[in-house]
């Protein structure tokens, strides 16, 4: 009973996030150009490796990115319906450890809702091994794994898509290219 009085605010949050962050395209069936894919329940496994730790917050958006639409109308899954697990085991694995909260708070937040409405995080124990963490430096919403490839061949088997985020460093404006 607990968690689910704690899960409360981080889905009262999804709520208002979702809808000050829906496109502002109009996604209608009165719009003739935009056309509803049928999809499915989804699975999907990100691999999260990045050069930087900070890359950890735009690869989250990723994730926001697959939650949305599906969660939005004509979709409206609920969150159960859309299984998620994020792999960790780059250099964003110092994200995920209880020493390093301040310096990535902001992260650290946003996978605690994701957390919350039942996407799984992931930590590659031979990465953990190689920057000196043990299970305890990690938040309680981290699960360590044996590897990250054998993770990855695993859930790919078990028919998970898998998303590799790619994280670029932004050179210009939106309103430069546009």
């Amino acid at each position: 009973m607990l968690k689910s009085i704690t899960i409360i605010p981080y889905i009262i949050l999804v709520l208002f996030i979702t809808s000050i962050l829906s496109p502002t395209i109009v996604l209608s069936k009165e719009n003739p150009k935009f056309k509803f894919t049928p999809y499915e329940e989804q699975k999907v496994i990100f691999d999260f490796y990045f050069d930087h730790p900070l890359k950890i917050n735009s690869a989250l958006y990723w994730i926001r990115s697959l939650i949305t639409p599906l969660m939005d109308s004509p979709y409206n899954y609920a969150p159960e319906f859309i299984n998620i697990k994020v792999l960790i085991h780059g250099t964003e694995i110092v994200a995920l450890t209880k020493k390093n909260y301040n310096k990535y708070k902001s992260a650290v937040d946003r996978m605690r809702y994701y957390e919350a409405i039942g996407v799984k995080f992931k930590v590659c124990s031979l990465a953990a091994h190689d920057f000196g963490y043990t299970d305890e430096d990690f938040y309680d919403f981290v699960e360590i794994v044996p590897s990250a490839m054998t993770e990855l061949v695993h859930w790919q088997m078990k028919g998970y898509g898998l998303i590799t985020p790619r994280i670029y460093d932004k050179k210009l404006t939106t309103e430069e290219i546009r």
